[in-house]
């Protein structure tokens, strides 16, 4: 795994092989920020990585300048490898060991200008995510989610999907507040 963009930019990192992960391949992970790049100014943002696993999308954005990053974990051995790897680099990430739907089940006491989840694919509940963000105000009225899930899923009747991105067995639906 390796940041691709920013002030970190080559910088590797190697998780163990004890965490339960499947992080977002170099390739995807580049095509998604290329599409971000051109939508959002990260300088000074506030992020919710939820599902944040190795802490591989949280590393790229704190190395793009994203002002604070809360990462949302259940795993406390994935919890503890972000804390280290954060505290190691002085990242502006906040870890939080919560079960992500019991977090988002909450109304949001911030909101957030741009939201990643990238749970696992084959999650049952996975459809539920679009919903709880915006329902609960989890997501700053021109902020931008992007949901992260494999082919068995599809966001296109969802009225707050914005636009789709497949990358080999990848795909990134993005969300906003306002309707199609």
């Amino acid at each position: 795994m390796r940041i691709i963009g920013g002030s970190h930019k080559g910088r590797r990192f190697s998780f163990p092989a004890s965490l339960p992960v499947r992080p977002t391949t170099d390739f995807a992970k580049e095509s998604l920020f290329n599409i971000l790049n051109n939508t959002i100014d990260f300088d000074g943002i506030h992020v919710l990585d939820l599902f944040s696993g190795s802490g591989n999308l949280s590393y790229e954005l704190s190395s793009r300048n994203a002002h604070s990053i809360l990462s949302i974990e259940q795993n406390p051995k994935c919890c503890a490898f972000i804390r280290k790897t954060t505290k190691e680099y002085e990242f502006p990430i906040s870890v939080r060991q919560i079960d992500a739907f019991r977090f988002l089940n909450q109304k949001a006491m911030k909101s957030f200008d741009l939201i990643l989840a990238d749970p696992p694919y084959a999650l049952k509940e996975i459809e539920r995510l679009p919903q709880l963000i915006l329902e609960n105000g989890w997501l700053k009225p021109d902020g931008i989610f992007v949901l992260e899930h494999g082919s068995e899923h599809t966001f296109k009747s969802h009225p707050n999907m914005h636009d789709e991105r497949i990358y080999g067995h990848v795909h990134f639906s993005f969300f906003g507040n306002e309707s199609k």
